[in-house]
């Protein structure tokens, strides 16, 4: 598969639009608040787990050079850093 050059605004957004659209209704369930999804822009597949470091290793693996993006579920950010808010969004 040939690679589009996207701005990382686009990267954003692609990995958000996936999430809203078809992965948010299955992950945001009680057991998984505060972990991370992993997503990978290209092929939607993702994968769940404490830190994001197996999920982005598992999908690395399964797709080389694949782009991809984590969130930290339930959270407005995946990290705060410096004072900033985070938030906590799903009920």
């Amino acid at each position: 598969m040939q690679a589009i050059l996207l701005s990382r605004e686009e990267v954003g957004q692609r990995a958000k639009d996936i999430y809203i659209s078809s992965i948010r209704q299955k992950v945001e369930v009680e057991e998984n608040i505060g972990k991370m999804v992993i997503i990978d822009i290209e092929t939607g597949d993702y994968k769940v787990d404490e830190n994001g470091l197996h999920a982005a290793d598992y999908l690395s693996e399964k797709h080389p050079n694949a782009r991809l993006v984590g969130f930290k579920i339930g959270y407005n950010v995946a990290a705060s850093f410096g004072g900033g808010v985070m938030e906590r969004v799903a009920k």
